[in-house]
């Protein structure tokens, strides 16, 4: 209950802020759109970023500057008692003044077509909530994660154990504890708090991601709406967004039918087909939305900005200048560069500078596409000031938590691909995407509005960005700017096809063409979503594990424990801090993996005592855990070294694993 309770009053501060700093319900509103669609989501989102930033920020304090074994008790009683006490306040001001505690009337305008709305978003909601436990639920004590996802959930869960187990502040990644933290956690951390609030782990991951990622295909639809005119658009955007395009099922078809297996194949396959590179790791389906569930929360912080800015387009693309003119004037005019409100590019920054730590890629990738709004906008300072606030914030908080650089920018050409010439990227987008990115081109000199193209353009600046820049050791993950780009992209696809509906039987004909080719792909990635998160194809961890009860009895924020790498597992689900978990989560992220790798393999395999004490107490490893048969980097362990030197505290019923203190 108190978990639920913290959503709700995160959902109603965000609606009062976003009523008194950010009032969108005032705006003109010549469309006569549903802004609830906005609102709603936005201020789930607001409300939780800013409440859980003063929970932990509060929690630190507590525990770092006080002492508290307990911080988060007093950094939730008091961050929500401040909130509540600010609603009542407010409310109570608004009741004084004859004011209606919310104003639905501004935000409902067209009340037929919010029924099918509200009837469309309530089976999404469904269809969101029920994936989401499909591949991630707890039974009797038994945690169930997917094998298309459990990789990923290993170090979020990890982390948000650091927090409803132990206490992570300052923070460091559990799987190289020990250190800073270099990846963003903030999204982990409120399901921690969830947890530690009574919420069920499974109940508080998958209700909060199926609520961030719904609200943001709720901004989707609206922005699809507002831009094309026409409802189905929005919804149709959805559809696409969920279930991608590519040539790989049709390639996939060919190739089984030549060879007389394609029943068989569409029958059995449990894997993710893919002919580029690491697609068939689900690189761009929609397995990603499952398994990086904090990128939905970007995404809802970022298209809320972004819809915020439409109406600087519309208003710079609304000239009656042609051509250079019209491109000179955007420049070099009084009006090309004066602000028009201070206060919406300040908050519109401090909300993306505040989500930078959590998710990265979506800021950046907002960033980038109201790089490209400038371009083609009057009152260029809103940018800048917008832009200058969320680097500052970022800047800050990365000093904060991270030791160093946060990340090292360099030119990269072409992704992850082997043939890096511009034929080779080319066929490479052709490949992974159909004519979705390389269909572009056609939409551009389609649309008629010049704001229009001037949006397009702008959501292809991510795209740009991922195979021309890199800011980690793995340059993969510039898959997340790709897939931004392409979520705004299904806006003008499905305005496109739902044009033709409107024309002759052969454009409608065309358009249903279209539409399979524009999501057959991903339905059948849906398939294998299914059948490999499916019953014999999950991960099983026990939660009341004795180990997991030990650790986190006897382990602290401070130890650091030497492990197998493991990957998900009872000693993960404690939320300690290992010296070495699976090395590609911190590898990654940017952690020096090899040389830690190399230190453990030793204390591990060498038969010299003092070398063992010294790396030991170099390293600052406080518990030693070996298990029965292990290998690390592909070489057998022994103990005997460790057990002469250290002694032993725990050891399993079955005599399997033994921890050591050192």
């Amino acid at each position: 209950m108190p978990g639920v309770i913290y959503l709700l009053l995160c959902a109603a501060f965000g609606w009062i802020v976003l009523d008194g700093f950010y009032p969108y319900a005032e705006k003109k509103n010549k469309e006569a759109e549903n802004r609830f669609w906005v609102v709603m989501p936005a201020s789930l989102g607001v409300g939780i970023l800013l409440i859980t930033w003063a929970v932990y920020g509060t929690a630190w304090f507590f525990y770092a500057v006080l002492g508290s074994e307990k911080p988060l008790m007093w950094s939730n009683g008091i961050v929500l008692g401040c909130a509540g006490l600010i609603l009542a306040v407010v409310l109570g001001l608004r009741i004084c003044r004859g004011r209606r505690l919310l104003e639905c009337r501004k935000l409902i305008l067209h009340k037929k077509l919010f029924r099918k709305e509200s009837l469309f978003f309530t089976a999404l909601f469904v269809f969101l909530i029920w994936i989401m436990f499909y591949v991630f639920y707890i039974r009797d004590g038994v945690l169930y994660s997917g094998f298309t996802v459990y990789g990923d959930y290993a170090p979020h869960t990890a982390m948000m154990r650091s927090f409803s187990m132990q206490n992570n502040y300052p923070t460091q990644y559990p799987h190289f504890g020990g250190e800073d933290v270099k990846y963003h956690f903030m999204f982990q951390f409120l399901i921690g708090n969830l947890e530690y609030l009574g919420m069920r782990l499974d109940f508080a991951y998958n209700l909060v991601s199926a609520l961030v990622l719904l609200g943001f295909l709720m901004l989707l639809y609206t922005i699809g709406k507002k831009v094309t005119g026409r409802a189905w658009a929005g919804v149709l955007a959805v559809i696409f967004f969920i279930f991608r395009s590519a040539l790989t099922f049709f390639r996939f078809l060919w190739e089984n039918f030549k060879n007389g297996t394609l029943l068989k194949a569409l029958a059995e396959n449990t894997a993710f087909i893919g002919y580029t590179e690491n697609e068939n790791w689900g690189l761009w389906n929609f397995n990603v939305y499952l398994n990086q569930r904090h990128l939905a929360f970007g995404l809802l912080i970022t298209a809320f900005v972004i819809w915020g800015y439409l109406d600087w387009v519309e208003a710079g693309c609304g000239h009656q200048e042609k051509g250079l003119l019209w491109m000179k004037k955007r420049f070099f005019s009084m009006e090309a560069w004066k602000y028009k409100s201070v206060e919406h590019a300040l908050a519109a920054g401090l909300l993306l500078g505040l989500a930078s730590f959590w998710n990265g890629a979506a800021v950046i990738g907002g960033l980038l596409i109201l790089m490209g709004f400038a371009f083609f906008s009057d009152g260029k300072l809103d940018y800048l000031i917008t832009a200058i606030m969320a680097v500052l914030l970022s800047f800050l908080q990365t000093k904060i938590f991270i030791r160093g650089s946060a990340v090292k920018a360099s030119f990269y050409w072409g992704f992850i691909l082997e043939d890096k010439s511009l034929k080779g990227v080319l066929w490479y987008l052709f490949q992974m995407s159909g004519f979705f990115f390389l269909g572009a081109a056609i939409l551009f000199f389609w649309l008629k509005k010049r704001s229009q193209r001037a949006l397009l353009v702008s959501f292809l600046f991510p795209l740009v960005f991922a195979f021309t820049m890199s800011l980690t050791p793995d340059v993969t993950v510039n898959h997340k700017y790709i897939m931004i780009s392409y979520g705004f992209l299904t806006i003008f696809w499905a305005g496109f096809v739902v044009s033709l509906f409107s024309k002759k039987r052969f454009q409608k004909m065309l358009a249903v063409f279209l539409a399979i080719c524009l999501t057959a792909t991903g339905v059948y990635d849906f398939v294998i979503i299914l059948r490999n998160n499916g019953p014999g194809h999950r991960v099983t961890v026990r939660l009341d594990s004795p180990l997991t009860e030990w650790l986190a009895e006897n382990l602290h924020s401070s130890d650091l424990i030497l492990t197998p790498e493991y990957s998900i597992s009872e000693v993960t689900m404690a939320g300690v801090m290992m010296y070495l978990g699976w090395p590609y989560y911190a590898w990654s992220a940017g952690y020096d993996t090899y040389g830690r790798a190399e230190k453990a393999k030793t204390i591990y395999t060498v038969q010299d005592e003092n070398q063992v004490r010294s790396l030991v107490q170099q390293e600052k490893i406080t518990y030693i855990l070996f298990e029965e048969g292990m290998t690390f980097e592909g070489e057998n362990c022994s103990e005997d070294t460790i057990k002469k030197i250290y002694p032993l505290v725990y050891e399993t019923e079955d005599r399997r694993i033994r921890i050591y203190e050192t």
